[in-house]
């Protein structure tokens, strides 16, 4: 069992400035309990011949070479659009503000 008591509980609430009610004080106690003594029981089995992973299957990030390619036109982008004003998209205000 691990060492997690209420006073531990209450002194780390003070530290993150954060108001503890008495129940929440002993839930979180429990709670941290646990999560200790789980951590303890991994840390147990990870021995030095076991290779630390952050994914059990190797990954490999794919990349292609940047190129500039072939993009639209101003005029070309606003065909389409509902409602075009000065070479841009023209919508409605936001939050009934117009700037």
């Amino acid at each position: 069992m691990s060492e997690i008591t209420p006073d531990l509980v209450r002194h780390l609430g003070v530290l993150a400035r954060i108001q503890l009610s008495d129940e929440e004080v002993e839930r979180l106690t429990g709670q941290l309990d646990v999560i200790v003594d789980n951590i303890a029981k991994v840390s147990q089995v990870a021995t030095p011949d076991v290779v630390a992973t952050s994914h059990p299957i190797p990954l490999q990030n794919v990349f292609r070479p940047d190129e500039v390619g072939e993009t639209l036109t101003r005029e070309q982008a606003l065909h389409n659009a509902p409602d075009a004003a000065d070479g841009r998209f023209r919508v409605t205000a936001i939050l009934g503000e117009e700037q």
